[in-house]
């Protein structure tokens, strides 16, 4: 069996950005605090905690003098709500998510209502709709925003910053199509991650010669879910956490394995899964 890895997967330079930042607040803070997981994936997040960075839900949970914002960043009235608590705040929030957050913002400015194409229960997409100062949506479907009144003759549109390029163009030609009648002025801005599209695209080439492929990533991964996507239509795929998920059935008959990862999955757990195929 030959497997093959993809040549872009695995942590995005975001998230390894984030986790060397907490690296060095536990050996300074001591044990601090995450606003919610640092990143969808179990592994990563079970292996911070075991140097001492421990998420919570919400900050009613907060305990200690030192809070983490994660990779997906947060609203203007969240970073509010930290300050009145009076403790350490270190801002992990993804330079991607901080653009995508930037342009949400100038567009409300320039008198623009935002429609964000993403998951609206995603932390990321929450913190942008924060952004938007309460003249944005969110929506993955053009259907889900028909009855919805803009205030503004100007509609921006914007992605989550983990869509893929081909959902993000054709969410926002169908909705030129559905309200282009209805508004003076369409600004569609591109805030697709690039090294998510570079993985993404990394992984459509290997999915076209293997005759397998495995996802590595968190089941609550946008990224590692998108991947599946993606390469399912090609290829027989499969999602899995850890090599505990790795089914024998899936490999008789299967001669080229392809391996590819989710953007907050750490190397280690790459590492593993391909010592697992080895032993097949």
């Amino acid at each position: 069996m030959n497997i093959e890895k993809a040549e872009q997967l695995g942590l995005c330079f975001g998230v390894r950005r984030a986790v060397e930042l907490l690296k060095e607040s536990v050996t300074r803070y001591g044990e601090i605090e995450t606003l919610g997981p640092l990143a969808h994936n179990r592994m990563l997040v079970e292996g911070l905690a075991e140097l001492g960075v421990r998420p919570v839900h919400d900050l009613s949970e907060v305990r200690g003098r030192v809070l983490a914002v994660t990779t997906h960043g947060i609203s203007p009235a969240g970073l509010s709500e930290i300050a009145a608590l009076d403790i350490a705040v270190i801002d992990t929030t993804c330079p991607i998510v901080r653009k995508a957050q930037k342009t949400a913002r100038e567009l409300v400015e320039a008198d623009f209502d935002v429609l964000i194409f993403g998951e609206a229960e995603h932390s990321e997409v929450r913190g942008l709709l924060g952004y938007a100062a309460g003249r944005g949506v969110a929506a993955l479907d053009t259907g889900q925003v028909e009855d919805w009144t803009a205030s503004s003759s100007r509609l921006g549109v914007i992605s989550q910053t983990t869509q893929t390029q081909s959902a993000f163009a054709g969410f926002a030609g169908r909705l030129v199509t559905k309200v282009g009648h209805r508004v003076k002025e369409i600004r569609i801005v591109n805030t697709l991650c690039q090294v998510t599209r570079r993985q993404q695209e990394a992984a459509v080439r290997l999915a076209r010669r293997s005759e397998l492929m495995l996802v590595i990533g968190g089941s609550s991964s946008a990224n590692a879910r998108h991947l599946v996507e993606i390469c399912a239509p090609l290829v027989e795929t499969h999602l899995v956490e850890t090599v505990e998920d790795v089914d024998t059935s899936w490999f008789p008959g299967k001669q080229n394995v392809g391996v590819t990862a989710g953007a907050s999955t750490p190397d280690e757990a790459v590492e593993a899964l391909i010592a697992r195929l080895m032993s097949l």
